[in-house]
């Protein structure tokens, strides 16, 4: 999903998409879900580097969506290394 955020991003930044909406409606999703997908990219530069070269584990995700957003909710970089390591942690 973090991919696909950038993908998503670098189209609004370079014009190909003139908004979320026409994202959105070209992905088939509602705009909200197009902002959250956008909010992982809120991540810390290196968070984003370890999820990035997560593998997946039998097929299964390494980690959830979800899951990174909540640690992006964190304004602060050194507040959502924390959380990150807590997530880790817990799984």
């Amino acid at each position: 999903m973090l991919a696909l955020a950038h993908r998503i991003q670098d189209s609004l930044d370079a014009g190909r998409e003139r908004d979320r909406a026409a994202v959105a409606r070209k992905l088939r999703v509602t705009r909200a879900r197009i902002t959250q997908l956008l909010d992982i990219l809120l991540l810390a530069p290196d968070l984003q580097e370890l999820v990035l070269h997560m593998e997946a584990v039998d097929g299964a995700e390494p980690t959830t969506e979800r899951a990174l957003r909540i640690v992006a909710r964190e304004s602060r970089w050194a507040r959502q290394r924390a959380a990150w390591a807590w997530m880790v942690e817990e799984e």
